[in-house]
């Protein structure tokens, strides 16, 4: 009974981490391309900056939000949880 809650709530917390993940990306996809256009218009040797370069650092946020989530609910799932629950 207490893997199944375990496993519903770690469940629960990766498919949160990584909504809100792509929501904070989605938001701040405007705000830093007016920003970075406002900050390349003053050099003389201008940058323009293309959509994929957006898409690749979305992708390497939600990756690295994905492994680090993977990762704590694989350490939690092995974890003996008479253990965990002996420590609260």
């Amino acid at each position: 009974m207490i893997r199944n809650y375990f496993k519903t709530a770690l469940h629960n917390l990766w498919k949160n981490k990584v909504a809100s993940v792509i929501n904070i990306f989605g938001l701040s996809i405007g705000l830093t391309c007016s920003a970075m256009n406002n900050w390349l218009e003053d050099f003389a040797y201008r940058v323009d900056i293309q959509w994929w370069m957006f898409a690749l650092a979305g992708l390497a946020a939600v990756m690295i939000a994905l492994l680090t989530v993977s990762w704590q609910a694989i350490r939690a799932a092995v974890a003996n949880p008479v253990e965990s629950l002996r420590t609260e």
